[in-house]
């Protein structure tokens, strides 16, 4: 069950109206053009299903063209093929499959057969991390963001990645999975209620969505994005976040699915808690820009809710009724299938999911390593977390129930050999 929203989130839109001049008639402006502009997108992602989404060669990416770049940028999603070789992939698989057996009290779900792992320190897991075809291509990402011309920023490197301990799943086939609808990861009502978080989306709140810039990375760094800390909430900035697949892997095999476009989703989804319907979320008339209309005087962020009994807020998850112009079940679209050793990355604003079927007949198993680049912010989180990783407990952004101290073949110090995976790691560059 969820709880009501507090009356002091209504402070929050009258704030955002207050800063921004003539906000009322330049953001309906602006709504009006992304319910149109959604309208034909929508209409193409549907056509072209996951042929829409941009697939390239690890040994391509510094021989894409402007406009290739341009689509993976509008995009917000791309598949990356060949980082890792199969063989490799497939071994990391079967060593998370031997750390399981070796230690059945690790939590996870479902909790009667259980696939995805809360589970960070296994060797497997900082092997795949501290690869360097992967951090080659946190790198590439990363720098699909940008700073404005002679800005320095003083402690940011984008040339520099660093390691996020995150977890991984091993699906079976035919289990359904429920438990990841559409949503937005990396900060919830904190899009509007930062400060700095806001600044991200400031061209879209002034009325000129078309150029907000989902790759500025200046307002980026001073985002909180996990103001009320609660679990499972990342603190760290991510450009994109990703997966390594370690089996093969497809539409309706248990894969993600993405809404591919950043920019328009972004629009939708910071514009909406300004605007209500006039008719049923079930009229036939629901899409028409002239059944909505401005309204500031609820504290309603659609999407946005909390659980009883759980500090802070989750979302944005956007659902049929209260974002109909996603038109969600025909646009949230399965990525393309992928071999063990390929990437899947999604930027940190990109609405996914993952599919509830799984329909193959192999394992749809994945380890989540998302792109992060040097910050002071960034790099404050990785001395916590090689702290914890040097305890064998879990990773500062993740509760603490299991702790893994004790766990048979937990990584150590020593396991980590490859020195840029143990700069990434905040580890001193030699082994001792």
């Amino acid at each position: 069950m969820s709880a009501p929203l507090p009356p002091r989130f209504t402070e929050i839109k009258r704030t955002i109206a207050a800063t921004n001049p003539d906000f009322e008639q330049n953001v309906t402006k602006a709504w009006i053009e992304v319910l149109a502009e959604l309208d034909k997108v929508t209409t193409l992602i549907t056509k072209e299903g996951s042929a829409y989404i941009p697939q390239v060669a690890f040994a391509d990416l510094d021989k894409l063209s402007p406009a290739q770049i341009a689509d993976i940028k509008r995009k917000g999603t791309v598949v990356i093929k060949d980082v890792v070789d199969d063989a490799q992939a497939r071994a990391w698989k079967t060593g998370l499959e031997e750390f399981i057996k070796a230690n059945p009290q690790a939590e996870g779900f479902p909790e009667e057969d259980k696939q995805f792992f809360h589970l960070y320190w296994t060797k497997a897991q900082i092997q795949a991390r501290a690869h360097p075809n992967m951090l080659a291509v946190s790198t590439w990402l990363n720098n699909l963001y940008h700073v404005p011309p002679g800005v320095n920023l003083e402690g940011v490197d984008l040339a520099t990645p660093l390691s996020y301990a995150d977890r991984f799943r091993i699906r079976h086939p035919g289990v359904h999975w429920a438990v990841h609808p559409p949503h937005i990861d990396g900060g919830s009502i904190e899009r509007w209620e930062d400060e700095n978080f806001r600044a991200c989306f400031a061209d879209i709140l002034s009325g000129a969505w078309m150029k907000h810039d989902p790759y500025a990375l200046e307002p980026r760094l001073e985002s909180r994005t996990s103001l009320y800390r609660r679990p499972n909430q990342s603190s760290v900035f991510r450009t994109f976040q990703g997966w390594l697949a370690l089996s093969k892997t497809g539409p309706r095999q248990g894969t993600l699915k993405v809404f591919p476009d950043v920019l328009l989703s972004n629009a939708y989804i910071i514009l909406r808690p300004f605007f209500r319907p006039l008719v049923p979320a079930n009229s036939k008339d629901i899409l028409d820009a002239k059944n909505w209309e401005f309204d500031i005087s609820t504290p309603d962020f659609p999407g946005i809710f909390q659980r009883e009994n759980e500090n802070g807020y989750a979302g944005p998850r956007p659902t049929n009724e209260l974002h109909p112009h996603f038109l969600l079940d025909a646009t949230m679209t399965s990525v393309p299938a992928v071999n063990p050793g390929d990437t899947v990355f999604w930027h940190c604003d990109v609405v996914h999911s993952v599919e509830q079927e799984h329909t193959g007949s192999e394992d749809s198993a994945v380890m989540y390593i998302p792109s992060v680049p040097l910050t002071p912010a960034n790099a404050s989180y990785i001395t916590r977390q090689r702290d914890q990783f040097i305890k064998g407990l879990p990773p500062p952004d993740f509760p603490v129930a299991t702790t893994g101290v004790g766990f048979v073949g937990l990584a150590k110090d020593e396991d980590l050999e490859e020195p840029l995976g143990r700069k990434a790691m905040g580890l001193p560059i030699s082994v001792a």
